[in-house]
Order: C-alpha cells, then sequence, then structure tokens
C-alpha cells in the first residue's frame, strides 16, 4: 500500500472519530438539557404550590387567571384587538362611526377592589369576583354563573347615551365557551334584580351563544309596547367571538335607536329599537354565561366638537383611548381623531395645542411624562393617518396638575384623563 493511500485512510479515519466524538458530545448535551428540564419541570411545580399557598389559599385572594394565548391562525373571525398579541392598527377602524358620549356618569376599571372581592360598584344574585390574567393588563370583573350581575345604583341616563367595555370569554365549569348575556334594562326593583325572560319594564338584551354567534331581541312590558318587541342574530363570522380573545363593545343609544359595534364593526344598528317615549334605560346587566369584564364606561351627551374647538376654543375629548401607563392610541379613537381631523381640513390655518391629563394614581414625574408622550402620540396620529400639517399642531402635558374632578373613584378619575384641544 503506497505512502500516499495509507494518508488518505488515516485522515478519513480521523474525520470518522472526529465526527463520531461529536455526536457523542451532542447525545451527552441532549441527555443533560432533558433531565435538568424534566427537573426544572419538578422544582416549577413545587414552587407553584408554593406560590398558591401564598396567594390562592389566602381567604378573599384570587390566583391570577391563566388564558390560552390567543392564535390568530386558527381564530372564528379576524376581528381581534388583543394587547401585545395582534395589535391592531388606528386605521383598520376607519368605518367605525361610533363617538363615545362626552360627560361620563359611570366607570369602573375595577382598579379600587381587591383581588378576589366582588365588585363594589354593582349587585348580584350569583357570583363574581375580581381577577388579573396573565395575557391582558388591568383587573377584571369574572363571572362565570347563570345569575346577573348588575350596576347596583340606577343609571340616570338621557336621551343620547353610550356604552363601552371590553370583554374576554371564558371558559364556564364545563370547560367549554359558554357564551354571555349583555342587557340594558329599565328595572322595575331598584334594589333587586328582575326577574324572567322579559325582566323589568323594558329591555335590550344582546346574547353570545356557546358557538360565539351574537343575537338580540327587544320587550317593553307595557299594553302599548306588547307588540313592539324585535328580535334577530348575524351569522357573519366577524361578528363572532372565540375563547380568550379580548373585544371591545360600544353601544350607542339615541332614543329609540340603538347601535351596537363589536371593535371597528358595526354589528346591528336598530333605528326603532324603542319607540315608546316612556322607555328610559337605568341599569346594565351581565348574566347567564361565563366571560370577563372591564373598563366599563357609561357617557351622556354628543359633543359638539366643531363648535367646542372653533367657537369656543377649546375642546375636551374622553374618546380618545390608552393603555394603562402607555402612551399608544388604541383603534377606538379612530373616529374621535378623524372628526378632529376633518374639522382642522374645514379650517385651513387654524393652529392647536394639545394637552395630555391623567389622574393621580402614580408618580407625579412618571405621569407629566406621560401626558407629553400622549398628546404627542395624538398629534403623529393627525399627521400619519389624517395627513394634518405638523405645523400646525403642538403638544403638551399637564400630568396630574390640572384635575377636574377629586381622584377619589374610578369615574372621576376618568374624568381626569382627557386630552384637550386648545385653538391657538
Amino acid at each position: 500500500m503506497s505512502t500516499l493511500i495509507k494518508l488518505v485512510l488515516f485522515l478519513q479515519l480521523l474525520i470518522f472519530s472526529s465526527t463520531l466524538s461529536a455526536q457523542i458530545l451532542d447525545i451527552k448535551k441532549a441527555i443533560k438539557n432533558k433531565a435538568t428540564n424534566k427537573a426544572n419541570v419538578i422544582i416549577n411545580k413545587e414552587i407553584d404550590k408554593g406560590l398558591d399557598s401564598l396567594t390562592g389559599a389566602k381567604k378573599g385572594v384570587a390566583k391570577t387567571d391563566t388564558l390560552v394565548k390567543p392564535n390568530s391562525d386558527t381564530a372564528i373571525n379576524k376581528n381581534i384587538a388583543d394587547d401585545g398579541q395582534n395589535p391592531t392598527a388606528l386605521a383598520t377602524y376607519s368605518k367605525f362611526d361610533f363617538v363615545p358620549g362626552e360627560k361620563v356618569i359611570f366607570f369602573d376599571d375595577f382598579s379600587q377592589d381587591n383581588i378576589g372581592d366582588f365588585p363594589a360598584l354593582w349587585n348580584t344574585n350569583g357570583s363574581a369576583e375580581v381577577v388579573t390574567t396573565n395575557l391582558f393588563p388591568g383587573r377584571w370583573m369574572k363571572f362565570t354563573t347563570r345569575g346577573c350581575i348588575w350596576t347596583d345604583e340606577l343609571l340616570q341616563l338621557p336621551d343620547n347615551y353610550t356604552i363601552e367595555f371590553d370583554v374576554i370569554p371564558v371558559r364556564g365549569e364545563n370547560q367549554q365557551m359558554n357564551g354571555f348575556i349583555v342587557r340594558l334594562l329599565q328595572s322595575l326593583n331598584a334594589k333587586a334584580w328582575d326577574a324572567g325572560t322579559a325582566p323589568g319594564k323594558a329591555g335590550f338584551k344582546l346574547e353570545y351563544a356557546y358557538t360565539g354567534r351574537p343575537g338580540y331581541s327587544t320587550h317593553i312590558n307595557s299594553p302599548e309596547g306588547r307588540a313592539l318587541g324585535l328580535s334577530g342574530y348575524k351569522d357573519d363570522k366577524q361578528f363572532y367571538q372565540v375563547l380568550d380573545h379580548k373585544y371591545h363593545m360600544s353601544f350607542w343609544v339615541q332614543k329609540a335607536r340603538v347601535r351596537v359595534y363589536l371593535n371597528e364593526n358595526k354589528m346591528f344598528d336598530l333605528p326603532r329599537a324603542f319607540p315608546v317615549s316612556t322607555v328610559k334605560m337605568d341599569r346594565l346587566r351581565f348574566e347567564n354565561g361565563a366571560a370577563m369584564v372591564s373598563n366599563v364606561r357609561i357617557a351622556v351627551g354628543n359633543p359638539d366638537m366643531r363648535s367646542k374647538l372653533i367657537t369656543e376654543g377649546k375642546l375636551v375629548s374622553y374618546g380618545i383611548y390608552f393603555d394603562v401607563n402607555a402612551d399608544k392610541v388604541k383603534p377606538e379613537s379612530y373616529a374621535t381623531i378623524k372628526t378632529i381631523a376633518d374639522i382642522l381640513n374645514e379650517n385651513p390655518g387654524v393652529k392647536i395645542l394639545i394637552v395630555g391629563h391623567t389622574d393621580a394614581d402614580g408618580n407625579d414625574a412618571a405621569n407629566l411624562d406621560l401626558s407629553k408622550r400622549r398628546a404627542m402620540a395624538v398629534k403623529n396620529e393627525l399627521v400619519k393617518t389624517f395627513n394634518i400639517s405638523a405645523d400646525l399642531i403642538e403638544t403638551d402635558g399637564k400630568g396630574e396638575a390640572q384635575p377636574v374632578a377629586p381622584n377619589n373613584s374610578p369615574s372621576n378619575k376618568a374624568l381626569n384623563r382627557r386630552v384637550e384641544f386648545i385653538k391657538l
């Protein structure tokens, strides 16, 4: 055998030995990783047990609700606005014509309630508790019940008002989607619930079935209204809801007319829902299902933005929304910001100052910085989304320094969280 052949064979043997050694090392590493992972699982379980003993085992303290991370590829619809999961651009709300009421008369984000407690501003003939979740910020009222949860005090609602809330369908006792019911009610019993399939003096019911499909019905319990009930449903999948996704729901009531929105889409528009003048809703109620609800906002008045900004020189807006401690404008703010843009386009050359305001929760300096960033975020949307000249807009922030109400309740704090537009 020649020296050259021997050299080649030696090199091949060397390469084979090196490859074999590397594979053995990889196998050893894999075995070690698997053992480590298994040990970590055991350790994590023991840690969870210890945390449970410190949290869930204590009376009146609830554990964080663990939700399944939303997967938009397998969702029934794409009408999703999940914070941090499926970010939704402001422009996707281009057909959203909902404008929130001007004066907040009821607001609850459950920040004043202890975790695990029943919320203070509500009443029930069933059960509910305040929880947090692993996917969505803030506190939520979770109910899994065949009973009802309603606003404890009667609401003083005029002809024109809006209702908004965030909702997450969750698993019921059967570990499946149960759906839920939202009801606007003209109550008979100011201090208790109204029973029956057509409760109270009158009502509007929005029902999400266990399949995720939405439907509605109305009733008026008076001689002149008995034959005026309406009902219907939406079989369009874009209006369906699925488990563990967050949705923003809006109701706009103008005398007899009721409009209902799911995120950016108008779901129902009933021009003659309540054609009887004596019908005046005074209660919001959730019932018969499994869901988590937060950021319940009821406001009255249809703001005349043009007059306030151009004639009076100042417009105070409560229809521009941000997440807690964040400066990103939420998509449901579209209609409000579009109205501002329309005013500026109709009045060329008008310059404005945008001023952000916060409530008193948190650090003063942090609130001041947040208010400035929020004002700038509104300016950026006017410039980017609606092509308003940046030269026409200045921004500032006052933090918590100029409250319009005491910071002693969720509703008053909601009044202090505002954006002002000042004509220069």
